[in-house]
């Protein structure tokens, strides 16, 4: 597997990835683009593009050669971090794809002298919650918010210096 810094080139590519991986937990959850048009299920490549002017990094995962997953990095103050969109395409799931992207993002927190690395995640999730804290997430603040038909639960790694 390897892991590379995705370019503006990928943005089609990304949001491939992000919206088939995403997918199944849209079906889990009854989501759809009129009560949740925001959920990564839905990503397209302007999203992705948006993301990369304010910022955001974006990581590619290859396997063989065939893309496989990304994930994200946003880092909104010196201290704090965002791991966003961690998406593993289905046929490449359990096989330490996610694990690696997350420690990936880990390790860039680290050398970005990050102390807070964070991720929301729909809180009925529980399987997802549960992987979370295997990677070394504790759990943070449960919110509701007026216009998503689910609860995000914020989880947070310390990144140790």
């Amino acid at each position: 597997m390897e892991i590379l810094q995705a370019e503006r080139k990928d943005c089609e590519l990304l949001a491939s990835i992000v919206s088939k991986s995403n997918k199944d937990v849209a079906e889990l959850f009854g989501l759809n683009v009129n009560n949740a048009p925001k959920h990564p299920s839905f990503c397209t490549s302007e999203w992705i593009v948006s993301e990369l002017d304010r910022g955001q990094k974006y990581f590619l995962s290859t396997e063989n050669g065939m893309p496989c997953g990304c994930v994200a990095f946003e880092q909104p103050d010196k201290d704090t971090a965002y791991l966003n969109r961690l998406s593993v395409v289905p046929e490449f799931r359990n096989k330490g794809i996610g694990g690696a992207l997350v420690q990936h993002i880990i390790d860039y927190s680290y050398n970005s002298k990050v102390r807070d690395l964070s991720i929301g995640i729909i809180a009925e999730h529980t399987h997802l919650k549960e992987w979370y804290e295997k990677q070394g997430f504790r759990e943070g603040a449960l919110r509701q918010f007026a216009h998503l038909p689910f609860n995000v639960l914020y989880m947070h790694y310390e990144i140790v210096k």
